[in-house]
């Protein structure tokens, strides 16, 4: 049995009593979530609770089923939990994971086998395997292990991909403060997976708006995750349907959840970067519906 107490949420065993497990957040129909104000936006669509260190951050949403997590190991590795909510005997039982270090050199293991990643870099992990373990390098320079994972009806070989060795390509100008490079990791004809396509973009000095012109794709949903904002500055995500915007104040390694029906962009106090993740339909990077900037309302 499943109870609600405030924002947690426990699985009842009657042998193991109440155990915590990781925040769920339900899904939003479009047309009530143009009555929400400022706190219940954040509370149903904000994923600011990513943060502590020496541990493993979740959230599960009923979006396509998506768990979005942040690993801070510091002195000690962390291991991959089970957590109930799952119902299954290992995390990645029926799901696959995609992740990517944001933060100082650090390495995972993988039913045994380690894989090194610097900042950037990016490791998938298919459906099945069992024991995995984050670590740091340096607990002073700690990484920062940001993952998705979705879902799973096939098994793909985990696979690493080093920052420089992904697609990447440049994208708008600094007349119009979009200029930045996109990098894509997980998708049609990168890193192949079951239903996760991932990857990053990272602003130039100068440039603040992101996703531009905006879209929505009916058929994925989307999490944006920000990082390298300085602390005294923001990032005003915006979503809603075209023509009924709404926009929340994100900080650093902050994540925003995208239904179906919202459209995501961007502007910042200052360049940033952020990395973008899909589930659903296809992994067809391109399959977007964009709206044009004087269409946003």
């Amino acid at each position: 049995m499943t109870l609600f107490l405030g924002k947690e949420v426990y699985l009842y065993d009657i042998q193991q009593n109440f155990e915590p497990i990781m925040k769920l957040i339900q899904a939003v129909h479009a047309d009530d979530f143009v009555s929400y104000g400022t706190a219940k936006i954040r509370e149903r669509f904000l994923l600011d609770e990513l943060k502590e260190k020496d541990k493993a951050n979740f959230v599960y949403a009923h979006y396509d089923r998506m768990v979005t997590g942040l690993v801070h190991p510091g002195a000690e590795a962390i291991t991959l939990g089970n957590y109930p909510i799952l119902r299954a005997e290992y995390f990645l039982e029926r799901r696959e994971m995609g992740i990517i270090n944001v933060g100082g050199k650090g390495s995972i293991t993988a039913d045994g086998v380690t894989y090194e990643l610097n900042k950037l870099d990016a490791l998938y992990l298919g459906k099945g395997v069992r024991e995995v373990s984050f670590s740091s390098a340096d607990a002073a320079a700690p990484a920062v292990f940001y993952t998705l994972s979705a879902p799973a009806h096939q098994t793909y070989p985990t696979t690493f991909l080093a920052h420089a060795d992904a697609f990447s390509a440049p994208l708008g100008s600094l007349e119009t403060a979009n200029e930045r490079r996109i990098v894509r990791y997980i998708h049609k004809d990168g890193i192949q997976s079951c239903q996760l396509v991932m990857g990053l973009t990272i602003l130039s000095t100068g440039s603040v708006w992101n996703t531009i012109p905006p879209h929505t794709h009916d058929r994925r949903m989307e999490v944006y995750f920000y990082f390298d904002v300085e602390e005294d500055q923001r990032v005003f995500h915006y979503m809603g349907e075209p023509q009924e915007t709404r926009h929340i104040v994100v900080a650093n390694h902050q994540a925003v959840l995208s239904p179906t029906w919202s459209i995501h962009a961007g502007s910042g106090t200052k360049n940033y970067s952020f990395i973008w993740g899909m589930a659903g339909e296809n992994l067809d990077y391109a399959d977007m519906d964009t709206i044009p900037v004087t269409e946003i309302r």
